[in-house]
């Protein structure tokens, strides 16, 4: 699928909320437990952070988006973390790839020097590939780090990239 990744635009804060809230109810990727709400809540979380990618189709459809924002503060500041949530129709169609790329050069462009992700679930196995495949490196494993919707602990796998 052809996609392009572009910054957020002010009418895609529902489609955005939607595939966010999608990624967060599943339980099995991101640490959040809530859903963002519809109103100002999401509209804030978004606007907090340093840059919004989404990736749209040929049809102007959003597909997907990343977040990118400081990973730390203070000496630690050159660090960025990301996360990226497709739509749960659109997975296994290398967006999320295009997310990334686009995601690593944002990141240069902000001035970061490292993109760290600090909570990849271990089953997760194909986003680890696609860092790995991008050059990303584990760092490590924490075991069970990562509490399940179902309430099962897993480990989690914290990778980085130099930019």
């Amino acid at each position: 699928m052809n996609v392009r990744v572009r910054p957020l635009a002010p009418g895609d804060l529902e489609a955005i909320t939607a595939i966010w809230n999608q990624v967060v109810e599943q339980g099995d990727a991101f640490p959040q437990e809530e859903p963002l709400g519809r109103q100002g809540e999401a509209a804030a979380f978004f606007a907090g952070q340093s840059h919004v990618g989404v990736a749209e189709d040929e049809d102007s459809r959003i597909r997907g988006l990343y977040i990118l924002h400081p990973n730390n503060v203070g000496r630690c500041g050159h660090i960025c973390n990301a996360s990226y949530a497709v739509a749960q129709d659109s997975r296994g169609l290398h967006i999320g790839e295009s997310l990334v790329l686009d995601c690593l050069e944002q990141a240069r462009r902000l001035g970061f020097r490292i993109l760290q992700f600090n909570a990849v679930v271990r089953s997760n196995i194909h986003a680890r590939h696609l860092y790995e495949r991008l050059g990303f490196r584990q760092l490590g494993t924490i075991p069970g780090g990562f509490r399940r919707k179902d309430g099962r602990y897993e480990d989690i796998c914290p990778y980085y990239r130099t930019l």
